[in-house]
């Protein structure tokens, strides 16, 4: 007789082993149900971790207690710190990872986790009684029963691969679909619909000419996602490599467009805007006469590269004859071409803020099957759900929810559940209102206390964040303290093209000049080297630049905090349930339809559907006062 669980997480990619960990540490019996236990947060795309977003992402996982920043770290073989000559809210953490022992890692995690069970199958129906779930039906007839449930089928509900004129169904290239969950959902009054994404080639670094190509090299201070000590790689370093198409390789793609299923209909969802495929690229920058192309190394040993830049769904003849025209490509040979993948997806305004779905109760839903894109976005929606399927089985009425000026993580899930997506939804700095806030550098202090009273942030995190703040605190102390006289610092003033000081001013009022980094002050004034001494030497650069940030943004980071807490009155004003919005005909029709679709918990939420006017909030706010 099988156990009954709290939570059945389905689905092992990088949503789903979040979830699956979130819940379990948070004391929930879980079970983890995948199709092939080889492959827990299998990098199916790039093999990298972070980027410009994401990376903040990645950070507040960890933040929270999660494992991807951790596990992203032990296996990196490149580091750098993206956008380090914009301001620090755009600093945005990457690493290029090595993509086997990333998952053997996270296997090897899942197995030491306490209340977590793993299981090996395909799920192919919910076991429902009305309108809650109650468990799961595998494909071998094994039933499970469960006071949750979490989906995070990733691409694998109805994948559909394309190569040319060939189609494969699958998840992945090699692995099986899965089937019937969308039907049976479908049913019970999901809206779904189709998305598509897709890969490159995979090529083999011994038939690569790297005289022919920009070597880029990591950083030489190799930071970490995590904020947890002693994650720094142990593995080799790697450089990726730069190259570009040119005429001559776009004139052999072209050639293929009339077997492309992109082209001819085959393939009629829309792919993701931010990384089109090449032959996307060519038809949308027409006038460009090359496309720039990164090979990064797939792991410390292997030889085996990613063609970064050229994902495509052409014939493989076609990918394989315009790859040998890329300049260091001429004699390459791959181990596998690009292909394009179909799958379902379902819209993610059926779902509140907790993740779990308004239609069927106890039923939660992460990651792709939301339609978003990318393991940052997914594993952030997996360790929410988790963390809300634990609640509801242990705290029935509590939930956790991310507002959009406490994490990236909160955008992202507003996003989704307020505004709905038409295409694959990515992270980027942009959609933040409030990016000065959410920097990648404070997002301990932004979460960590939050995770340690849920129970899933450790002690250790918590002394190590309650170390950094008062390490922070009293470096700007003294620098608010410290006077500094100019034959001290004119030398190194002048250095840096800034006027010179004609008296002696407070070594906070220099750390405020953009010209001077605090890292420039630390040789040169003596006693501020010697303060700084108390700083641990393996978070030091962390702790002293986010003293830095804090001083030279403190007047942005007020305004930010200002305007936040102006539009957080609104987030207090509930409106769910409380209208027949077709009936209110004050309202746009627009708003109507939309409103009613959504239920918005908040005036708040209500203000930031499209569609929605300031007229229809102000008719909501009139009729809410009488």
């Amino acid at each position: 007789m099988m156990p009954k669980y709290d939570v059945i997480v389905v689905g092992g990619g990088h949503s789903g082993c979040e979830a699956a960990a979130a819940a379990a540490n948070l004391g929930s019996k879980t079970l983890l149900i995948t199709m092939d236990m080889t492959k827990y947060a299998q990098m199916s795309c790039n093999p990298a971790m972070g980027g410009i977003a994401k990376g903040q992402i990645v950070r507040e996982i960890d933040a929270l207690g999660g494992y991807s920043g951790i596990i992203a770290d032990k296996t990196t073989i490149q580091f750098r710190m993206l956008n380090l000559s914009k301001g620090p809210a755009m600093w945005s953490p990457r690493s290029q990872n090595d993509r086997m022992r990333f998952t053997e890692l996270w296997r090897e995690t899942l197995e030491s986790i306490d209340n977590l069970d793993l299981w090996q199958d395909a799920v192919i129906s919910l076991i429902m009684d009305n309108d809650q779930v109650k468990g799961v039906r595998t494909k071998i007839g094994v039933e499970f029963y469960g006071n949750t449930v979490i989906l995070t089928n990733g691409t694998f509900l109805n994948g559909l691969i394309h190569v040319g004129s060939s189609q494969m169904k699958g998840g992945r290239i090699g692995e099986s679909a899965s089937y019937d969950i969308t039907e049976q959902l479908f049913g019970a009054g999901f809206k779904t619909g189709r998305l598509k994404t897709g890969t490159p080639v995979r090529i083999d670094g011994r038939t690569i000419d790297f005289s022919q190509l920009t070597e880029q090299k990591g950083d030489v201070t190799h930071f970490t996602f995590s904020y947890l000590p002693g994650t720094k790689s142990k593995l080799q370093q790697r450089s990726c490599w730069i190259t570009h198409t040119n005429p001559d390789v776009h004139s052999e793609l072209e050639l293929g467009f009339r077997f492309s299923p992109m082209f001819d209909g085959t393939i009629q969802s829309t792919g993701p805007r931010y990384c089109p495929s090449i032959e996307s690229k060519l038809v949308t920058f027409a006038e460009k006469q090359q496309h720039q192309l990164f090979l990064e190394p797939e792991g410390e040993s292997t030889v085996e590269y990613y063609l970064n830049g050229f994902s495509s769904s052409l014939p493989w003849q076609v990918q394989y004859k315009a790859m040998q025209k890329v300049p260091g490509l001429e004699n390459a040979r791959i181990f596998r071409p690009g292909y394009a993948i179909e799958y379902d997806y379902f819209d993610p305004t059926q779902l509140y803020h907790t993740l779990e779905t308004k239609i069927i109760k106890n039923l939660y839903f992460a990651g792709q099957i939301n339609g978003t894109t990318g393991y940052e976005e997914a594993g952030a929606q997996g360790i929410i759900a988790g963390i809300n399927a634990h609640l509801r089985c242990h705290s029935p009425g509590e939930e956790f929810i991310l507002k959009r000026d406490e994490a990236y993580i909160g955008v992202l899930i507003d996003d989704l559940v307020t505004k709905g997506v038409d295409e694959p939804y990515r992270m980027f700095t942009s959609r933040a209102e409030f990016r000065i806030l959410l920097r990648q550098d404070n997002a301990d202090i932004r979460l960590t206390e939050k995770a340690y009273k849920l129970g899933l942030a450790s002690p250790e995190r918590k002394k190590l964040l309650e170390e950094k703040t008062r390490i922070i605190s009293e470096i700007i102390q003294y620098a608010r303290k410290f006077s500094v006289k100019p034959h001290f610092v004119n030398q190194l003033l002048t250095e840096k093209g800034t006027s010179e000081l004609k008296q002696g001013v407070k070594l906070y009022d220099i750390i405020l000049r953009p010209q001077i980094s605090i890292f420039d002050l630390i040789d040169t004034i003596t006693p501020f080297k010697t303060f700084l001494t108390k700083v641990p030497e393996e978070r030091r650069t962390e702790i002293i630049q986010g003293a830095e940030i804090s001083i030279k943004y403190e007047g942005y980071i007020n305004r930010e905090k200002l305007l936040a807490e102006k539009l957080d009155k609104f987030e207090n004003i509930r409106i769910e349930n409380k209208f027949n919005y077709s009936q209110l005909k004050s309202l746009s029709t627009e708003a109507r339809q939309k409103l009613e679709k959504i239920n918005p918990k908040t005036i708040g939420q209500a203000k930031r559907i499209s569609g929605v006017s300031p007229a229809d909030i102000n008719v909501l706010l009139v009729l809410l006062g009488r």
